[in-house]
């Protein structure tokens, strides 16, 4: 699936991934009236509504990335109802030839983790049947257990071809009250890179490992020591634009090939008809201003790498 992703990012010039994150205030009062006109407001309504605002930033987007980054937990809180949303999300995707990447953080040890695995880049057998539940084509995890916790992750991309995103050094200020605490005087989160880089090495393409890791564009030296660390591993780099990143913070997380890195934009993105510079969009044509959002992002990081 590595393979698959760097060749979409060959193709449209553009390592950005679309976060589809949607919270209810970002979705626009039309959407919303009409959805809960058929479902009424409820669960069922609020899944729906979602849908639909998915649906219409990917259809104006797709062609500008190569992949999608939906957050589970947003559709998690409206139950059943948003996991099937974000089930026909995938899918749908999926039919646009995007990469899915599910940030879904999980973290857990054995029997728990392999299921974990499974359910979301995996398979499952019933009876005489195999099914993909979920079927995302990477997924991020927690490192937090150990090997206990990632391995079962990592069996199944060998398996199925898929790929991870290692928690390394996230993009919250708070990050650094585990991440950058000093082990035998060096910072955690190098060990954790190196551990990446271990894991990633028994799992590779054609030119990276589909075991890759996250680091926030919020803290770009830390990027330039890491991307040392993992130089065969791809970086999903979190906070662009809302939190503060820009394209200048970036040029060190990729290698000299350009390549190595994928830069995610979640509200910056869906939420960019709220935006001063896209208002001239109106809430009617919030795709419209996503997909402007997209062309700038691309355009400033593009600028970046050119000047590095």
């Amino acid at each position: 699936m590595i393979d698959r992703l760097i060749e979409k990012i060959e193709k449209t010039h553009a390592p950005i991934v679309v976060g589809l994150d949607p919270m209810l205030n970002y979705i626009p009062a039309h959407i919303q009236k009409k959805a809960f006109a058929e479902y009424g407001e409820t669960l069922e309504g609020a899944a729906e509504a979602i849908w639909q605002f998915n649906k219409e930033i990917v259809d104006h987007t797709f062609d500008l990335v190569p992949a999608v980054k939906p957050q589970i937990a947003m559709y998690e809180q409206f139950g059943i109802p948003g996991l099937l949303a974000f089930k026909k999300t995938v899918d749908y995707c999926h039919e646009k030839g995007l990469v899915v990447i599910g940030d879904i953080k999980r973290g857990d040890i054995g029997s728990t983790s392999a299921a974990y695995a499974a359910g979301h880049i995996g398979v499952v057998t019933v009876g005489s049947k195999t099914y993909a539940p979920l079927g995302e084509d990477f997924v991020t995890v927690n490192p937090y257990l150990g090997t206990d916790g990632v391995k079962p992750f990592v069996d199944v991309c060998r398996e199925e071809k898929k790929g991870l995103f290692i928690l390394v050094k996230t993009s919250n200020p708070s990050s650094g009250e585990f991440q950058d605490k000093l082990i035998d005087g060096r910072p955690l989160y190098e060990l954790v890179g190196e551990k990446v880089a271990e894991w990633g090495a028994g799992c590779m393409g054609k030119r990276y490992s589909y075991i890759g890791a996250v680091v926030g564009a919020t803290y770009p030296e830390m990027g330039k020591a890491l991307r040392k660390i993992m130089p065969k591993s791809f970086i999903l780099v979190p906070g662009y634009g809302a939190q503060g990143g820009k394209g200048a913070d970036l040029v060190h997380f990729f290698n000299d090939d350009g390549l190595g890195a994928i830069v995610n934009s979640s509200r910056g993105i869906i939420a960019a008809y709220k935006q001063e510079q896209y208002a001239k969009y109106g809430e009617e044509n919030f795709a419209e201003a996503s997909r402007a959002a997209v062309e700038a992002m691309a355009k400033d990081i593009d600028s970046a790498l050119a000047q590095r």
